[in-house]
C-alpha cells in the first residue's frame, strides 16, 4: 500500500508529490520547492519518517514543477525521470523563470527519458505511464491501479483542465489525451494534480466543465 503526501511550494502553488510504500522508499513527483524554507519541509519530511527517495519525476517540464530538481537532485543523488518531448520545455525553463521574475538553481546534470507503455517500480508497486500531451508536448500521468490514483500533472484539474496557450500547447490534443488516457480509468480513480485539490475520475466526468457538453 503506498501512501501520498503533497506539498503546496512556490509562488505558482504547485503542488509537490512524495510517494512511499511500507519499506520507506518514495519517489518523489514534480519537486516545486522554490524558497529555502520549502526545500527544507520537503527533506524535513523525508528525514522525519526515515524515507530513502529511489527516483525524481517531472510530469512535464514548466518551471514550476522543477524549480526543485537541482536541490533533489544534488541531494539525493538522483537525476530526473521525464518524457524526451519534455527537453525544449526543460531547456526554457531558466528563461521562463527570469520572465516571470523567478530566477532558480536550474538541475544540468544526466536525464533518463520515460515513454508510454512503460512502468516505473517502487518496490512492490508499480505505475504504469500514460502520454498525455497537450498542457506540455511530452506530458505524462502515473497510474496505480493497485492503489487507485494517477498522479496527473497539469493535465486534469479539480474543475478544470490544464492551461494551453503556453508554449507546446495544443488544446485539442489535450482533451484527447484526458478522454482516451484518463476518463477511461474507473470512476473511483483518485486524481492527484499539479495544482489545486484532489479529485477522483468519477467526479470529473459528471462535473468538469471542459468534459460535459
Amino acid at each position: 500500500m503506498l501512501t501520498v503526501q503533497f506539498f503546496t511550494f512556490s509562488p505558482i502553488q504547485e503542488n509537490t508529490y512524495v510517494i512511499y510504500n511500507e519499506h520507506k522508499e518514495c519517489i518523489i513527483f514534480d519537486p516545486g520547492c522554490y524558497y529555502d524554507h520549502e526545500k527544507d519541509t520537503l527533506a524535513d519530511f523525508i528525514s522525519e519518517n526515515g524515507l530513502r527517495p529511489v527516483q525524481l519525476v517531472n510530469t512535464h517540464c514548466h518551471l514550476d514543477h522543477i524549480f526543485g530538481n537541482h536541490f533533489v537532485c544534488e541531494r539525493y543523488g538522483l537525476m530526473p525521470f521525464f518524457h524526451p518531448n519534455e527537453e525544449e520545455m526543460f531547456k526554457l525553463a531558466p528563461s521562463s523563470g527570469l520572465m516571470y521574475g523567478l530566477p532558480f538553481d536550474m538541475y544540468s546534470g544526466p536525464v533518463k527519458h520515460l515513454q508510454q507503455g512503460e512502468q516505473i517500480k517502487l518496490g512492490d508497486d508499480h505505475f504504469d505511464i500514460l502520454f498525455t500531451p497537450g498542457h506540455s508536448p511530452g506530458s505524462l500521468s502515473f497510474y496505480s491501479a493497485t492503489n487507485r490514483f494517477v498522479i496527473s500533472g497539469d493535465v486534469l484539474f479539480s474543475g478544470s483542465i490544464g492551461r494551453t496557450d503556453l508554449p507546446g500547447g495544443n488544446y485539442n490534443q489535450l482533451i484527447e489525451s484526458i478522454q482516451t488516457q484518463l476518463l477511461t480509468l474507473p470512476d473511483e480513480t483518485m486524481v492527484y494534480s499539479g495544482h489545486g485539490p484532489a479529485t477522483t475520475i468519477g467526479e470529473e466526468k459528471k462535473s468538469n466543465p471542459f468534459l460535459t457538453d
